[in-house]
This record gives C-alpha cells, sequence and structure tokens, in this order.
C-alpha cells in the first residue's frame, strides 16, 4: 500500500503544482502548498488511489490550507492595525510617545479579560481556527465564538478613542 501511495504522489505532484497557480506565484510558496495538501490528505489517500475525482479532492484540501493561511494572515493585517496607531489624514509622523500611550492603553486593556478570555483572544489573533481554540480550551465551539464575539465588544468599547 505504501508504494501505491508514494505512486499517486508521483503520478499528482505536477498536477497539483499546476494548480497551485491559481494561488500563488512563488515557486517556494507552492511547493509547500503541494506538500502540505499530501501531509493532509495522508490519513485518508488510501481510499482515494485510482479514483476519478482524486485529483478535485486534493484541489479542495489546497484551496482550503491556502484560504485558512490568508485568513490567517488577514486576522494578523487587521490585529496590527487595532493594535498600532495609524497616521492621521495630514500623513503627520508617529509620535513615539503617543504610540507608547496607544500600544499600553491597549495591553491594559487586554489584562482587564479574565485569564480564561486573554488566553482565547491571543490563540484568535495568533490565527487558530474557532475548533482549535475549543480543542484547547476544553470549551464548546459555540462558546468560544460567542465569547470572542463578547471579547471584541468589550475590547472596542474600551478603545473606543482609538477609533477612527
Amino acid at each position: 500500500m505504501k508504494t501505491t501511495l508514494n505512486t499517486t504522489i508521483l503520478e499528482n505532484s505536477p498536477i497539483l503544482k499546476r494548480l497551485a497557480n491559481n494561488f500563488t506565484n512563488d515557486p517556494f510558496e507552492k511547493e509547500d502548498l503541494v506538500q502540505e495538501t499530501f501531509i493532509r490528505s495522508l490519513k485518508s489517500l488510501e481510499k482515494f488511489v485510482n479514483h476519478p475525482k482524486l485529483v478535485s479532492w486534493l484541489y479542495v484540501i489546497m484551496k482550503n490550507i491556502y484560504l485558512n493561511k490568508y485568513r490567517r494572515e488577514a486576522i494578523h493585517r487587521i490585529a496590527e492595525k487595532e493594535i498600532t496607531y495609524t497616521q492621521s489624514a495630514n500623513n503627520r509622523i508617529k509620535n513615539k510617545a503617543e504610540s507608547d500611550f496607544v500600544v499600553k492603553d491597549v495591553q491594559d486593556a487586554l489584562h482587564t479579560l479574565s485569564e480564561e478570555n486573554y488566553k482565547i483572544i491571543s490563540m484568535y489573533l495568533e490565527g487558530y481556527k474557532y475548533y482549535e481554540i475549543a480543542d484547547h480550551m476544553n470549551i464548546k465551539e459555540g462558546t468560544i465564538k460567542t465569547r470572542i464575539h463578547t471579547i471584541r465588544k468589550v475590547l472596542k468599547r474600551k478603545l473606543r478613542v482609538y477609533s477612527v
């Protein structure tokens, strides 16, 4: 069975590399995407060996990997945008003291949260998925979603002086 899986991977790697063009132009990122696709598919790949929809199934896995990565990066960009002080409309130079106050206010707002809520929002901002946070915290996924929503509202209220 191991040789069959190896053959399947070798035969489909060039196809997946071409399909990776739909997501990125970076050759290293394409290679990582193909490898991650095969890694994620290994637990069920033997069911799809010689299956006519193997490439379609692998493509869906690849697409989900790329989208999850994109979402994680988007969350980081949003978090950075919310945490750092943006320049005003007249593009004045940032004042270091002002930036320090903003960072301190954000940190103070985060430290007012309970330890559990702090851990939840930290994991969320690091890009973990709801189910991953739920597994780690041993809490239901729906509860995690509600908590994150509530925590974000609390933080927005505490930091409203910085809203644009």
